[in-house]
């Protein structure tokens, strides 16, 4: 039995129609991915997302060290954006942000039981939770170090999206710096998936393979220039998710790529090496209040 819940959130993912959406899970036996690679086989999806819908409140906080060696970034949930834009709040979210880039920790657990003050960091959370009157949460984290280089940030919207860049450089320069921020304020345009084609996992290629695959089958196209087919969509695929192949959001003549290498010719050699782009309650379901509805089964109870 598939759900109705369960049609709105592939409908949701996708932007087929409802029908097509529970003929795609009946298929699938109800399982979403499935359900979705599916729909794109038949070009019914408009686009497959690769993350939830962005629902939840809080900001995102970098941190990088003086020396641009050591950075940071993570987030800190919580349910309003009222709160979110509230200057305990903020001020919370950045000196823990500190924290993780100055530590060894391996895990979240380790982030929050950090020392903070006389307590930790878990207990400066509890603590806010009890004066702002709202549950946060501290969802993820990430450390990146450059001993080769450094790290640059970029914060957007004043926290929704956050964004590191590690490269490695001959000098690790402001210069330099600057060249990695503008890769970051890219990142954060164009979010993408992989930082090069060789980052791209075999099991990622391979269903892509096939959708297009079942795709040109379906557009009927003659399986003998099938295969030339889905190598060409690979190969536009490898362009739209991998970062060095996309076109500079500040020079669209140049690739990222391009856009390095003409950098590097006057600051010394520079290497792109990571990235890691946190957007603010991405992947997370946020409940849908009725108000309405609230507000009527508030007052039958009042009677």
């Amino acid at each position: 039995m598939i759900s109705a819940q369960a049609v709105k959130e592939l409908r949701d993912k996708t932007g087929a129609g409802m029908m097509d959406c529970k003929k795609a899970l009946t298929q699938a036996e109800g399982d979403l991915e499935k359900a979705v690679d599916i729909l794109r086989e038949k070009g019914l999806a408009s686009a497959a997302k690769k993350s939830g819908r962005v629902a939840a409140e809080g900001v995102i906080a970098t941190y990088v060290s003086d020396d641009l060696k050591n950075a940071s970034i993570i987030e800190l949930n919580c349910e309003t954006d009222f709160v979110s834009a509230n200057e305990a709040f903020i001020a919370l979210a950045n000196d823990i942000a500190k924290a993780v880039a100055e530590s060894n920790v391996d895990s979240l657990e380790a982030v929050k039981a950090l020392p903070y003050g006389d307590a930790t960091i878990q207990d400066a959370i509890t603590a806010l939770i009890a004066k702002l009157g709202e549950n946060m949460n501290l969802r993820r984290y990430e450390k990146m170090e450059a001993p080769a280089g450094l790290v640059s940030s970029y914060i957007h919207m004043g926290g929704k999206i956050g964004v590191l860049v590690q490269v490695d450089a001959e000098n690790a320069s402001q210069e330099v710096a600057s060249v990695a921020k503008d890769v970051a304020m890219h990142v954060a345009a164009l979010n993408p998936q992989f930082l090069d084609n060789s980052s791209v996992d075999a099991d990622t290629i391979e269903r892509e393979r096939e959708i297009y695959r079942v795709q040109a089958l379906n557009e009927g196209k003659p399986e003998k220039i099938v295969d030339k087919m889905v190598d060409g969509r690979i190969n536009k695929f490898f362009k739209e998710v991998c970062l060095v192949n996309q076109m500079f959001v500040k020079n669209p003549d140049l690739s990222i790529e391009a856009f390095v290498k003409e950098e590097s010719k006057k600051l010394g050699n520079i290497k792109l090496v990571k990235f890691v782009r946190f957007e603010k309650g991405e992947g997370i379901e946020k409940e849908e209040v009725d108000f309405a509805a609230e507000v009527a089964a508030q007052m039958g109870q009042n009677k």
